[in-house]
Order: C-alpha cells, then sequence, then structure tokens
C-alpha cells in the first residue's frame, strides 16, 4: 500500500477541497452542512466545532485565525483558530465570493464580478478600504507582499491594506476561468505562472511588466492551477492524465497517462509524486516519472491536499482521509 490511513472523519455532505484549509496542526472543514469545525490533524480529534451557516464560498486559515464566508450569509467571521470563539464579523455586499488572507489583511469580493473589492484588517476586522465599482476577479493570491488579482487578459497586483495598483500584466491570452480555483501558481519571489486560454502557461515576473510564454500543450488542460512541487510544474488534463515540464526552460519532461480521469492535488515527498485519481486509485511515481506503484483507496475521490512531512488529506464523496505515506 502506498499510505497508512492515520484517521477518517464522515463530513455527512459532499467533501470538496475549497471548503477546508490547513493550518500548521490543524485542518479546518466545513461539514454537516452548517458547521465549521476544526481537527486535529494528528488524530482527527475535534479542537473545535461552530455553527457556520451553508456552503462556504471561502475559507482561509492564517495567523491562528480561520476566516469564513458561508453561502447563505453576508457576513464574513473571523474566529480564533485555538478555540473557535468568534472574534469579529463583517458585513458584506450580497453575492460576495473569494476570501483570501494575508497576514495584516483579509480580501473579499470579486466573485464572479458580482461585488466590489474589499480591505478588512485581520485582527478587529475593521475596514480599510473598497473599490468604488465591481470588479470581477478569478480567485486571487498573495505573492511577495501583495495579492494578485486577473480578469480576462489582464492580471495586477494590489497593496493589500491600501487596495492602490502595484503592477500590470496584459496576458498572451485570456485567463483559464474557474469559480473557486486560480489561475496562478507562485515559483518564487518574483516568478508566477499563468495558466492562459485552454492549453498554455505564461511566466508574470515583479522585475517586469513583460510576459513570457512558458509552455503550450498539444491537449487541453483543466482549467485550475498548475502544481509547482519538487521542482517540476505539473499540469493536469481534461481528457485524463498529467504533464511535467520544467520550470526554467518549459520543457517537457515526462508524461503519465493512467487511463481515468485524476482529481486535483499533488502529494510529493524525498520518493517521488503521489497522484490520485477520481475513481480512487493513488499513484506513486519516481521523480522521472515512472510509475512504481498504485493502490485502491475504494472510494471515489475529489481532491488531494499534500500537508508535506509524507502526510495528505484525500477529499472523498463524502469523509476526509489523512494518510501517511510510506517514505522508506
Amino acid at each position: 500500500m502506498i499510505g497508512t490511513t492515520l484517521w477518517e472523519r464522515q463530513l455527512h455532505q459532499r467533501g470538496d477541497a475549497g471548503a477546508l484549509a490547513a493550518g500548521e496542526d490543524c485542518v479546518v472543514v466545513h461539514e454537516r452542512h452548517t458547521r465549521l469545525v476544526c481537527l486535529n490533524r494528528h488524530d482527527g480529534s475535534v479542537r473545535w466545532d461552530v455553527p457556520m451557516g451553508t456552503w462556504p464560498r471561502g475559507v482561509a486559515v492564517t495567523d491562528e485565525r480561520c476566516l469564513c464566508l458561508p453561502q447563505n450569509s453576508d457576513q464574513l467571521s473571523c474566529v480564533d483558530l485555538t478555540t473557535g470563539s468568534l472574534m469579529w464579523r463583517a458585513g458584506l455586499r450580497a453575492y460576495s465570493g473569494h476570501v483570501v488572507a494575508t497576514p495584516e489583511t483579509v480580501i473579499v469580493g470579486g466573485w464572479r464580478g458580482y461585488t466590489p473589492m474589499t480591505g478588512f484588517n485581520l485582527d478587529d476586522g475593521r475596514l480599510l478600504w473598497s473599490t468604488q465599482r465591481a470588479t470581477d476577479t478569478v480567485l486571487p493570491v498573495p505573492w511577495s507582499g501583495g495579492v494578485l488579482l486577473g480578469s480576462g487578459t489582464d492580471a495586477w497586483l494590489i497593496d493589500p491594506r491600501e487596495g492602490r495598483e502595484l503592477a500590470r500584466w496584459r496576458l498572451p491570452e485570456p485567463l483559464a476561468w474557474s469559480d473557486n480555483h486560480s489561475p496562478f501558481t507562485l515559483i518564487d519571489h518574483d516568478r508566477c505562472l499563468v495558466l492562459c486560454g485552454s492549453r498554455s502557461v505564461a511566466v508574470i515576473r515583479l522585475s517586469s511588466d513583460l510576459v513570457h510564454p512558458l509552455f503550450r500543450h498539444d491537449a487541453d488542460l483543466v482549467t485550475s492551477a498548475a502544481e509547482f512541487t519538487g521542482g517540476v510544474v505539473l499540469l493536469r488534463e481534461r481528457r485524463g492524465g498529467y504533464v511535467a515540464v520544467d520550470p526554467e526552460d518549459g520543457s517537457a519532461l515526462w508524461k503519465m497517462d493512467a487511463g481515468q480521469p485524476f482529481a486535483e492535488g499533488v502529494g510529493h515527498d524525498d520518493k517521488g509524486f503521489v497522484l490520485v485519481s477520481q475513481p480512487g486509485v493513488l499513484f506513486r511515481l519516481r521523480p522521472d516519472g515512472h510509475l512504481v506503484e498504485r493502490s485502491s483507496l475504494r472510494s471515489r475521490v475529489s481532491a488531494l491536499v499534500d500537508l508535506g512531512m509524507g502526510e495528505m488529506i484525500v477529499v472523498t464523496k463524502g469523509t476526509l482521509r489523512m494518510i501517511a505515506v510510506d517514505t522508506r
């Protein structure tokens, strides 16, 4: 077997990686349709369990705080990550979505272009800024002290405390759009990959306003961000399969096709990569992409979340399953 199950928890609803966030020693997940629960990472025991409305549009963890925006509420809630006690709530416009946390701020808005972008102080929920008009953006990501947004053929970086624009790039093709996934993949403090169109990956740099093409595939890619792990960029194909790309020169390193669609997420350890298919088969690959082992989870899977140190969360049809990968 590729991995040993450390614990498993029934969610009593459909499992989705967008409804969970991992801290250093815990995992926060939305379950039972109206509850937000913090679990001990090591044994799955409950740290706290609080009411939090229906399916969240965003869950984020930062600086001992957890932020959650339920779908049936126009309020952003901040709870203490240790105790689950409510620290503050902030009112929002209807249909607000996207929740992005930085060490000092929380930024909400821009989901489907319905609402303005708004910045709040992380400590007390104080309003810092808000755009005058509704903003259309993919799911933003924090990057090098700023927050990266994008829409159409534009990507731009803003100051999270002031909302002012710091940099802007014009992309060769429109951003790949997904409701709850970002097309941005951070490589380092200066480089970020951008999934453009249905088959292309470009590179933007903080040190330049030019955008450089990196890779163009011969098949359509899934409209979620590339995975950067183990020094390799991994792109998931719509037809089922992965292609590994060198982040320096854009050359294709290897391909993997298991004959079944893959779930989102890639695990990595010193032995190579771990992938999981939607039907629930785990695959271990060497760093060169050679398949060395497979095993069945006997459950359909929507995502794999790599927590490091050989531990991964598998999001199944109705559970969270923590597995430890054998690194011997």
